[in-house]
C-alpha cells in the first residue's frame, strides 16, 4: 500500500467519513510509521483483534 493511501485512510478517519480503519498484520508497522509522524497522533487509538488485525479509531479529545 503507498503511504498516500495511508494518509488518505487517516484523513478520512478523522473527518468521520470512515469510523474505523481496520489495518492487517502486514500492513501495520507502515501505517504506524506515518501514523507516528502526524501531529495529531495521540487522537488514534489502535485496538489489536484477532489474527493480527489493529483496528484504529479517532477520538477528539488526545489521549495522554
Amino acid at each position: 500500500m503507498d503511504p498516500q493511501t495511508i494518509h488518505d485512510s487517516l484523513d478520512q478517519l478523522k473527518s468521520g467519513a470512515l469510523a474505523e480503519y481496520p489495518v492487517p498484520k502486514d500492513l501495520f508497522l507502515q501505517v504506524r510509521e506515518i501514523l507516528v509522524s502526524r501531529e495529531d497522533f495521540k487522537h488514534f487509538r489502535g485496538i489489536a483483534k484477532h489474527n493480527g488485525y489493529t483496528v484504529y479509531t479517532y477520538l477528539e479529545a488526545a489521549r495522554s
